[in-house]
């Protein structure tokens, strides 16, 4: 039986990944696809924009320590 590799190394997901993304963007239309996920008003800009924030503020090499606390949905920890 071979041996299953998770984690760091889970070639067969990257490759799995890469398959459907390679596939998605030689047969969608990603244009219009950016367009339909653009926000439709300056509150839903704010908002996504807060996530984004939020995000990269917890995001793996930030630079800064990571909190392990959940965040609520408010994006506050």
């Amino acid at each position: 039986m071979k041996k299953q590799v998770h984690g760091e190394g889970n070639y067969q997901a990257t490759r799995d990944y890469n398959k459907r993304t390679k596939d998605y963007l030689e047969s969608a239309d990603v244009a219009a696809d950016a367009r339909e996920a653009a926000p439709r008003s300056e509150q839903e800009a704010r908002d996504m924009q807060q996530a984004e924030v939020a995000g990269k503020r917890r995001a793996k090499g930030s630079g800064r320590e990571q909190n392990s606390q959940p965040m609520d949905e408010d994006g506050a920890q």
